[in-house]
């Protein structure tokens, strides 16, 4: 069956007709992960309660936890106002990274950026 058609309406999808998935734990609101779903990614996930992605590398559906027995059960999905981004609120189960830790987000570390307000004489001091 494909993607109820007025969910389907309500996507904006990228050239390769995919939208971004934020991925949250449901009880913390930590950011576990950033996925892609196309129509059938997030039709499965509405479907069977387990979050699917479209592996863009791969060029194949997954399953999360299929694999690494880190299974993510979907609590709720939420499109945002745009209607180009999901977030995913999910029951994870171990790590959600690839590489073995809980997010994604954190073995990249913090990026350099100013934070708080600007410096007095910069433009946006001014």
């Amino acid at each position: 069956m494909p993607l109820d058609p007025t969910v389907a309406a309500r996507l904006k999808r990228d050239g390769a007709g995919l939208v971004a998935a934020v991925v949250q734990q449901h009880d913390t609101g930590e950011v576990l992960m950033l996925g892609w779903m196309d129509d059938e990614a997030l039709h499965r996930t509405l479907t069977t309660g387990r979050a699917w992605y479209w592996s863009r590398s791969r060029r194949e559906y997954w399953r999360k936890g299929d694999t690494s027995g880190h299974v993510q059960r979907v609590r709720s999905v939420a499109l945002d106002c745009d209607g180009d981004a999901l977030l995913v609120r999910v029951e994870q189960v171990g790590p959600a990274c690839h590489t073995g830790v809980r997010t994604c987000f954190g073995a990249g570390g913090p990026l350099p950026a100013v934070v708080g307000e600007p410096p007095a004489g910069t433009e946006e001091g001014l």
